[in-house]
């Protein structure tokens, strides 16, 4: 089922398109999820013109994103979604405008796009241009909503990092942190996307007609520029984060490496006197002498002592 917004109405109503359908007069938004072949035909009768289709919306280059056809304004954002499985990713939403009505085609759920359907019926929304605006707000409110709550997982993660007791386990610390770059770099992506939407979308008719519109998209457009180097700089913060956790890794095991180091040097010159007497050749003096196993043993000592006397004077061990 599909959503259809019309002038004035207190609540959105649902439809399903199919042969005949014909479109309301006084409609201002028909919001389309997921639709099938037989639905984008059934709307495109009704309206007039063609929809892009799914392979369309995802293979346009970003230079062909934004377009008009016979007074029909195309626009294709790459916004940040959640799949089912909960993995971040980038999805094609293409609003249409045309004759004040405001068409959006998508097929992921977007939460920008259920909260403004719940508070959209309570605003005086009486043509597409001002349902696009209005959503456009809603998008980019919820872009920078997940900028702060990424925000907050960054110091969060920054504490844990410094503050971890030593030998503690990094390996959730780092899966957070690349769950982060990963949605700081679709959050920059979507607001670039959707700051070429709101520029584009000066250019249409019904926009570029009326000041207060205008002015309502450059708004959007310096709010999205403003999120935009945010999350660059969170990117950028999710970069020394991964660096230092790294870089703690390496002390960490340059340590533990050091220490075997220590121990090995301090046990050669022990190894090599009880080499030396372990040969057992008949003409070696020692073999004979009473104080000759007192003494290897006492080289032994003696040269496991003067490695540890060094280092600790080093300040190694």
């Amino acid at each position: 089922m599909h959503n259809l917004l019309r002038r004035g109405a207190s609540a959105f109503e649902a439809f399903a398109p199919g042969e005949g359908w014909p479109l309301p007069a006084d409609t201002v938004w028909i919001d389309l999820k997921s639709p099938t072949r037989e639905e984008e035909l059934a709307i495109e009768r009704a309206l007039g013109f063609d929809l892009p289709t799914r392979d369309e919306m995802a293979q346009l280059e970003p230079s062909s994103r934004f377009y008009q056809e016979a007074g029909v304004t195309f626009m294709t954002a790459t916004l940040l979604a959640r799949r089912a499985d909960q993995i971040p990713t980038g999805e094609p939403v293409t609003f249409v405008l045309a004759r004040g009505v405001l068409v959006t085609i998508r097929y992921e759920d977007l939460r920008a796009f259920t909260i403004f359907t719940e508070r959209a019926p309570h605003s005086a929304l009486d043509s597409g241009p001002a349902v696009l605006l209005e959503l456009l707000d809603a998008v980019v409110e919820r872009l920078a909503q997940i900028l702060d709550q990424l925000d907050d997982q960054l110091e969060e993660a920054s504490a844990a990092i410094f503050q971890r007791p030593e030998g503690g386990d990094f390996r959730p610390l780092l899966t957070t942190l690349a769950r982060a770059q990963s949605i700081a770099s679709l959050a920059r992506s979507s607001l670039v996307s959707l700051g070429r939407l709101a520029g584009f979308a000066e250019l249409a008719g019904d926009i570029a007609r009326d000041p207060e519109c205008r002015a309502h998209l450059d708004s959007i457009q310096n709010d999205a520029k403003s999120l935009t180097e945010h999350a660059g700089h969170q990117a950028s913060h999710i970069t020394f984060l991964l660096d230092a956790a790294l870089g703690l890794i390496n002390i960490e095991q340059n340590g533990i490496i050091k220490i075997f180091s220590v121990m090995a040097v301090i046990f050669m010159p022990p190894t090599l006197v009880a080499s030396i007497y372990g040969m057992n050749f008949h003409r070696m003096p020692e073999l004979s002498w009473a104080f000759g196993y007192p003494m290897a043993l006492g080289l032994m000592l003696l040269a496991a002592l003067v490695p540890v006397v060094w280092f600790k004077k080093r300040g190694w061990f």
